[in-house]
């Protein structure tokens, strides 16, 4: 069989831990082998994660973090804050913009599952994007409650799935582990 070679869309979802580690993962490796990296954080922004600091020691030109968002979102019977919503359409706006350039080679939509599924930004727009990204771009959507039509168009989908968590037993959040 000959050797195919085309730019990934891969999408980490599920109800446990490691979704944008996953990503940040691939991110580290694809920087270690030259490629360049740009993760947009669309909910993630009013925290210090420890990624940030990490990616800062690649260098912007190897690898980049934007954090887009004001941190946590209010869900629920309510409509969204209409700031985050327009966080986001920025956000997309961006990172858009920044798949269809072809200036880097892996671009991370972190948490992006999460503003499609709370109806901050529309999946159409999403899968419009992703069909017309050049060939070579790899493109990561990470997010609990991926989309369908979001899983139907990626090459690659992985569930992550909790079997067991330290926060259950009041454990919490650690530093360098979780952010």
């Amino acid at each position: 069989m000959p050797e195919t070679r085309k730019g990934l869309i891969i999408v980490h979802t599920g109800p446990g831990k490691g979704k944008t580690t996953a990503a940040l993962g691939t991110a580290m490796r694809a920087a270690g082998q030259g490629l360049k990296v740009l993760m947009v954080q669309f909910i993630k922004g009013s925290w210090h994660y420890g990624e940030l600091e990490a990616a800062k020691r690649f260098g912007e030109n190897s690898f980049r973090i934007i954090p887009m968002g004001r941190g946590f979102v209010k869900v629920g019977a309510e409509k969204p804050d209409p700031e985050d919503v327009r966080l986001v359409e920025e956000a997309w706006r961006f990172a858009a913009e920044k798949i269809q350039s072809g200036e880097y080679d892996l671009v991370i939509l972190d948490e992006i599952n999460y503003a499609i599924s709370y109806k901050m930004l529309e999946v159409g727009k999403v899968i419009e994007a992703l069909r017309r990204k050049p060939e070579m771009v790899h493109v990561i959507l990470t997010g609990r409650n991926a989309n369908p039509d979001i899983v139907e168009v990626a090459d690659l989908v992985t569930e992550m799935r909790e079997i067991k968590h330290p926060y259950h037993k009041g454990v919490q959040a650690q530093r360098g582990i979780e952010y």
